[in-house]
């Protein structure tokens, strides 16, 4: 009987991003891959033909992305429930916060054999640090919810200590993983020749390239940067020749807008939207700004390191995994412009010595996540749900154990 498991996220563009390399590894086992969504999100996305392009089947289920929208996500859990009877779904891999609860609700209450659940949480949104909010609406909810998942998966090892307190199903496993797969064919340094052809491309000259790359939002924080960027501009002697480029789209977009003009900022900082070009970007910038004020991990960063381009980023459990303060970029807290301000100043008065230095720090730093050792945990992790897959029709359970995956 030809195996069928169903891939949960709350928006479409989910599975681009972070699952390639799951659908392909899931399909050499001999899974037919099914990709539930919603598809109107976000709204400048439309990737739906070119994930079907990949063998996945599609299915369109109207996710909200806010936990509140009780009534959408009640009609949202009801069609995952139809689809896993309809499909014959054995499996579910499930992810985001919304997916991730409504994934594994409809593979608890699904009619018919119960699928095995796995859910990777890309970053818990209870943290050290977090607001008292977060802590009271998510953590207890993560925890109830641990009790329906076989595989739990996590990124950061502040989540992995968290999670070993969780009451999963019984016989469930934890497991780390190192990411989600850096492509390293697709993310490595640049040769000069094609560094400056690109540069020339984008209309780049010899003024210091910074860029950012992440979604419109108040978590991204892309703000603090502005106001770092205002601070040293408002100094005597101003800002060295600097052009700022924010990549994606996002409801925060007027405010960022509207803050660039306010802060005197025009023609220095720039808005790019939503990008596929991203290695290339990469190769053009001098350094790259990751101010999110929360990240599991924050891949972006790791593509950045694994070019050669150093890091400043915002002090969080995510970045903390690969980041060496002044050694492949510095860390600088979320909610102080000074703060980004001294790395920005820091890194642009980097020598050519010091600045080759570094960049070669950074790519040593990216190799832990490379794309095959994120594949070896996940092969491990989908064989042991083939596993469990075989023990449920008769009802068994396996012996309750811990597993640890890593690099």
């Amino acid at each position: 009987m030809e195996r069928q498991v169903l891939v949960v996220t709350t928006t479409g563009d989910f599975l681009l991003k972070f699952e390639r390399g799951d659908v392909r590894l899931l399909q050499s086992l001999g899974y037919t891959v099914h990709y539930a969504a919603n598809f109107t999100e976000p709204p400048y996305c439309r990737d739906r033909r070119e994930i079907e392009a990949l063998g996945v089947r599609t299915h369109h289920i109207p996710i909200a992305r806010s936990p509140f929208l009780f009534r959408e996500n009640w009609q949202a859990f009801l069609q995952l429930r139809s689809l896993i009877l309809e499909e014959g779904i054995t499996a579910i891999h499930c992810h985001t916060p919304v997916g991730g609860v409504l994934g594994r609700l409809a593979g608890k209450y699904a009619p018919g054999p119960r699928p095995v659940v796995a859910y990777t949480a890309h970053g818990f949104h209870f943290y050290r640090g977090a607001p008292w909010r977060n802590w009271l609406l998510y953590y207890p909810a993560e925890r109830f919810l641990a009790r329906y998942t076989d595989l739990l998966l996590v990124v950061n090892e502040e989540d992995y200590r968290r999670a070993r307190g969780f009451p999963l199903r019984p016989g469930g496993s934890l497991w780390k993983l190192p990411g989600v797969g850096l492509d390293l064919e697709r993310f490595s340094p640049p040769s000069p020749q094609r560094r400056q052809a690109l540069r020339r491309a984008y209309g780049l000259g010899e003024e210091f390239f910074l860029l950012s790359l992440g979604e419109l939002n108040e978590n991204k924080n892309h703000q603090v940067v502005l106001r770092a960027l205002a601070q040293l501009k408002a100094r005597p002697q101003g800002l060295p020749p600097l052009r700022y480029a924010i990549c994606g789209e996002g409801f925060f977009r007027p405010r960022l807008e509207r803050a660039i003009r306010e802060l005197g900022l025009s023609g220095v900082a720039e808005l790019w939207g939503y990008r596929r070009d991203v290695p290339e970007l990469l190769a053009c910038a001098d350094a790259t700004a990751f101010p999110s004020r929360r990240e599991g991990l924050g891949m972006a960063g790791v593509e950045s390191l694994a070019m050669g381009v150093p890091v400043l980023a915002a002090d969080n459990r995510g970045t903390r995994e690969y980041m060496e303060q002044g050694g492949n970029g510095f860390l600088c807290r979320w909610d102080d412009p000074g703060d980004f301000a001294r790395g920005l100043e820091a890194l642009w008065a980097l020598g050519p010595g010091q600045r080759q230095a570094m960049s070669r720090r950074c790519v040593d730093a990216a190799r832990p996540f490379a794309g095959k050792y994120a594949q070896a945990v996940m092969r491990r992790v989908y064989q042991e749900m083939e596993e469990k897959g075989g023990e449920l029709p008769g009802g068994r359970e396996c012996e309750s154990h811990r597993g640890y995956g890593g690099v």
